[in-house]
């Protein structure tokens, strides 16, 4: 079937996107599912620093690409082997899926799956296939998802199915942005009651992660990002203190939390943003990082206070979560108020408007932005 969808065919576009058309919104060719696999039409798709990272070239990734990987859609078709869905159901997508199967899997830990990696990593769905192509070639999909288009196909281990009453705007974000951010929170560093909490870097997945801070009980969430009205975002949402990002970061903190905080939650995904969450910290803080800097970028460590002072620092990707577990969590706690997510949504834009919904997560006049179809 023919569909429209947005196609990265140069990477390594640094600014001015929708001058430099960075994306263009093509016809592509969309094979039909084959065993394991189901097309969907998308309903909504986020937008997401990670996308961005893949056209600036700080996320390297095989071009021509159709990028977006935080969505929502409507099943239509469903290919053999795949009997728990069937058209019309919702469903979330999941770029970071496991296969059930690997080590990393078998221990719960299916952000880890190396089926998925090898896969995604070369632009295939987790089945081993590509059922994009343009012009007879073929195109390449964006972590398994490929959603700023009006249909994709993926592995059925790429969607999770979900209530038809939640808003499909509404349940795309939940589907990157509340995962790593909440999911850092909750699983990575488990958060306790009364605890202090910096986050650092205040996108979406940022302020999910504030959102799960309060949702955790912390009796203290301080915010941190060189943007102010990011930083007026949280405090309305609920943190309870904010201080912006420059060479007097790491003192305001100590001084706001009595000494540093127990856990700091970077999502700026810069060395040097890594740094500063590390420093925050006070004796046997805990130091999670859900930001993706370039491959090449190193940060250097003090190896004796890590010792010392019984400090951690930990990875988190895709919040430790276990999808078909937390989701329905976290959309539990959606209904009760405790993760309003719809408050960080800024945009509801068309796919025509791609190219300027980068421009706007690359210059912070945005916080999320969703691309929608219906």
């Amino acid at each position: 079937m023919k569909i429209q969808a947005a196609v990265l065919e140069r990477d390594n576009i640094k600014s001015d996107f929708e001058a430099n058309k960075a994306l263009t919104v093509r016809d592509v060719d969309l094979e039909a599912p084959g065993r394991d696999e189901v097309l969907i039409r998308i309903a909504a798709a986020g937008v997401c620093h990670s996308d961005l990272s893949v056209i600036n070239g700080t996320r390297p990734r095989p071009v021509p690409m159709v990028l977006g990987h935080e969505a929502s859609g409507i099943v239509e078709e469903v290919g053999a082997g795949v009997d728990d869905l069937a058209p019309g159901d919702h469903v979330v997508c999941i770029f970071a899926p496991g296969c059930g199967t690997c080590l990393p899997c078998s221990e719960g830990r299916p952000a880890l799956c190396t089926r998925a990696a090898k896969h995604h990593g070369v632009g295939e769905l987790m089945t081993g296939h590509r059922r994009l192509s343009m012009d007879g070639k073929p195109v390449h999909h964006h972590v398994g998802v490929s959603a700023f288009a009006t249909h994709a196909v993926m592995a059925r281990r790429s969607l999770v199915k979900v209530e038809a009453d939640i808003p499909t705007h509404i349940s795309a974000l939940f589907s990157c942005a509340m995962l790593t951010g909440a999911g850092a929170v909750f699983n990575t560093a488990q958060v306790m009651p009364g605890s202090k909490v910096a986050v650092l870097g205040l996108g979406g997945v940022g302020l999910s992660a504030v959102l799960g801070a309060l949702a955790a009980g912390a009796a203290q969430v301080v915010v941190i990002d060189p943007f102010q009205s990011k930083l007026d975002a949280a405090l309305s949402m609920g943190a309870t203190h904010a201080v912006t990002s420059d060479e007097h970061t790491v003192q305001a903190v100590r001084d706001i939390t009595g000494g540093g905080v127990d856990y700091a939650i970077e999502l700026a995904g810069s060395v040097r943003a890594l740094e500063t969450a590390y420093d925050c910290t006070c004796r046997g803080g805990m130091t999670v990082t859900a930001g993706l800097p370039h491959p090449d970028a190193r940060m250097p460590l003090n190896a004796l206070k890590l010792v010392a002072e019984e400090r951690s620092l930990k990875g988190s990707y895709i919040g430790s979560c276990v999808p078909q577990r937390d989701l329905p969590r976290m959309f539990s706690l959606h209904q009760q108020g405790k993760l309003p997510v719809e408050k960080m949504l800024t945009h509801r834009l068309r796919l025509d408007q791609i190219n300027l919904a980068m421009d706007q997560l690359d210059n912070g006049t945005a916080i999320r932005q969703v691309i929608e179809f219906d």
